[in-house]
């Protein structure tokens, strides 16, 4: 019957309206005769309402004679349908393979970022500032956060690995509409050999950190945001013993899956991941200082911790460390040295302690910093991996183990970017770490490894 329908109606005068006059005029009869159905529509485990909402709207399109050409009524409707109920164009990007982030810079322009790296400016866009907002709010809606003129600008979280970001007006410019960062995290389940054939690190570096988790050495890993310090950490965390007790406490947010199993589905490992919930309630926040003090009673043998974002969640992971856990754990920050300082700056937003104190206490519970940088070609490296010491009169003591040396920046005859550069070996490990290394199981075999020369 649709069928004949388009058949008949295609030909008709209102064939050359555009798809932005079809949806203006939808959206005005559906809120003034069937308000109720939009919302219901546009809310969790709504089928029904759905269902109706389509039927509905296929009648109306029929009725007035719409049609767009190279679509039939059907995927006209399905695109009205997204929207005014659903999430409109940003559906197919935010599920598409290999996007890792959609950004939307004003109602008129969206980008995504691939996971390669590269920034796309896309096609699609709202027809008005309004209609990204109310898509934005209805992505909102679905995981309980709203946003509003007293509350313009939200952090939530669609699905269990899809993190938004959004301001609206009066934040933003009214011809803006909104802003948003949508963030696709996908699992990660890198590999040894993906990481050197990308050049991200050599052998030895990894298995020297490799070393450090298995043989209770606690590690911090630093960098921007996209410069690959999730995936470190995440290919790290999956080579922990199936024998040892690996709790992962991550914010809204799942990025890690490291429970393995055999080829009849048995779990090998011991795996719990633990997820964080805000709440308007303070009283009924779960956030990462909660679950780190909880984990603590669970006997772990490992602790991953997403991110280091407040003083709490700073110190306490730091506490973790110091009372024998193995931690693993990333922070932002510029470089290796830096990053302890960052770790005591957090803990200062809370805890009235003396800097050096707090600074002795960062470089007891974290002896190994590595620092993560995305360079000029959207290549991701170890830029350099430090062993800290000690902290002295003002002075941070530490040693450079690992580090990548960028020799040029070469631009072929296409425009793309390319970086020279090789990663070597810059020092020795402390008499203290290769000790701690042996009294927790290091044989003198693995050891070697990373005793040898310097500058290879």
């Amino acid at each position: 019957m649709n069928n004949l329908n388009d058949i008949f109606f295609a030909p008709t005068a209102n064939s050359g309206i555009s798809y932005d006059q079809i949806l203006e005029d939808v959206q005005r009869y559906f809120s003034e005769n069937h308000a109720s159905t939009i919302a219901e529509a546009g809310e969790a485990d709504s089928g029904r309402a759905s269902t109706v909402l389509k039927e509905l709207m296929v009648q109306y399109l029929v009725k007035r004679k719409y049609a767009i050409e190279g679509l039939t009524t059907e995927e006209l409707c399905a695109k009205l349908y997204e929207d005014m109920a659903g999430y409109s164009f940003l559906k197919k990007w935010i599920y598409r393979p290999g996007v890792e982030e959609v950004n939307i810079n004003a109602y008129n322009d969206i980008e995504v970022i691939m996971n390669s790296g590269r920034s796309l400016k896309i096609p699609d866009k709202f027809s008005s500032p309004q209609h990204a907002i109310d898509v934005v709010r209805r992505m909102l809606n679905a995981c309980g956060m709203v946003i509003d003129d007293t509350m313009p600008s939200v952090i939530g979280f669609l699905d269990k690995n899809i993190r938004i970001s959004v301001d609206k007006t009066p934040i933003v410019d009214p011809d803006v509409g909104i802003n948003a960062s949508i963030r696709i995290v996908n699992q990660q389940t890198v590999s040894e050999q993906k990481l050197l054939d990308s050049g991200s690190a050599t052998a030895e570096m990894l298995h020297f950190l490799t070393a450090c988790i298995r043989y209770g050495v606690s590690v911090c890993i630093a960098g921007s945001t996209g410069s690959g310090k999730t995936t470190i950490m995440a290919w790290l965390l999956s080579n922990v013993p199936n024998n040892r007790r690996l709790i992962t406490i991550e914010e809204g947010s799942r990025e890690f899956d490291l429970i393995k199993r055999d080829e009849n589905g048995n779990i090998l490992n011991s795996v719990v991941h633990l997820l964080t919930r805000p709440h308007e309630n303070p009283s009924m926040n779960i956030n990462q200082d909660f679950l780190l003090e909880r984990v603590l009673r669970k006997h772990p043998d490992v602790i991953g911790v997403g991110e280091m974002r407040s003083a709490a969640e700073s110190l306490s992971a730091a506490e973790s460390s110091r009372t024998g856990h193995t931690v693993c754990t990333t922070i932002h920050s510029n470089s290796c040295d830096s990053t302890y300082r960052r770790m005591m700056t957090l803990a200062k937003r809370k805890y009235n302690m003396d800097d050096s104190i707090l600074m002795q206490i960062m470089v007891e519970a974290y002896p190994v910093v590595v620092f993560t940088k995305q360079l000029e070609d959207r290549s991701r490296k170890i830029m350099e991996i430090i062993e800290g010491e000690d902290y002295q009169d003002g002075r941070l003591i530490y040693r450079s183990l690992y580090k990548y040396e960028v020799v040029d920046n070469v631009t072929d005859k296409q425009g793309e970017t390319h970086v020279v550069g090789h990663h070597r070996k810059t020092g020795q490990i402390t008499d203290a770490l290769k000790k701690r290394l042996l009294d927790n199981g290091i044989s003198h075999k693995e050891l070697s490894e990373f005793m040898g020369k310097e500058g290879v």
